[in-house]
């Protein structure tokens, strides 16, 4: 559908994330990466990648599958210490100017559509969108009953319309009281107690075998899930119609 092509690359062609760097590899420049792509060529030598929010591009010069990752040397990076500067960010690719299937979106699609239960309550909208095993999940905040994550399974979305700017799910598959419990003030989640909870979610739901499978796009399913939600990662696809 994990963080919208977030923000326009500084010429002006969107661009989506499609891997976060979790670590440093050896002493000649090369990064550890989280796939948030099911793009493959996004990681073939000669594709160009940026680092979030910057104009410098990044030509892969090198890669290697490294599961559940990937491991990437670029031509401008060299050493272990330039490397170490792109620890914890997020790389970006331009957005593919090919169409998605009817009824697939991509992760920044649905970063900043509004939430509701069938029965109309207004939960929030949502702030992210990040993957769990082979199943997405949407990190939704701003409504009464504070943060919550809904995944992306068709026991749970009822409608997906983001382009309206509509996600209807289902307060009973969620797992939802009647009344919203008063908001508990938490601080920030790890990434891993984020997966965690997730992960309860999924299990939760009454058929994780259903979870709309991400679209196998340019940069679309595994969503390029950036902290704030602009992504290229997979794509999300909605529900099917009741028969």
């Amino acid at each position: 559908m994990a963080r919208t092509a977030r923000r326009p690359a500084p010429a002006g062609q969107p661009r989506v994330v499609v891997g976060l760097v979790r670590g440093i590899h050896g002493l000649k420049g090369a990064v550890r990466l989280e796939i948030l792509s099911d793009d493959a060529r996004r990681f073939a030598v000669r594709s160009v990648l940026y680092a979030e929010g910057s104009p410098e591009p990044l030509t892969i010069a090198w890669s290697q599958p490294d599961e559940p990752g990937i491991l990437v040397r670029f031509n401008q990076v060299t050493t272990r210490e330039q490397a170490e500067l792109l620890r914890g960010r997020y790389l970006e690719a331009e957005a593919s100017a090919k169409a998605l299937p009817e009824g697939t979106f991509y992760w920044h699609e649905i970063t900043g559509a509004a939430v509701t239960t069938t029965a109309g309550e207004a939960l929030g909208s949502v702030a992210d969108v990040f993957r769990v095993g082979e199943s997405e999940v949407f990190v939704v905040r701003g409504g009464p009953r504070g943060e919550l994550y809904v995944p992306a399974v068709s026991a749970v979305v009822r409608e997906l319309a983001p382009r309206d700017g509509r996600i209807v799910v289902d307060a009973d598959a969620l797992g939802l009281d009647e009344e919203p419990p008063a908001p508990k003030r938490t601080g920030p989640r790890t990434s891993r107690a984020r997966k965690k909870l997730a992960a309860a979610a999924l299990s939760a739901a009454e058929s994780p075998a259903a979870a709309l499978s991400a679209a196998r796009s340019p940069v679309a399913t595994p969503g390029d899930p950036a902290p704030t939600g602009a992504g290229e990662a997979s794509a999300s696809e909605a529900p099917p119609d009741p028969e």
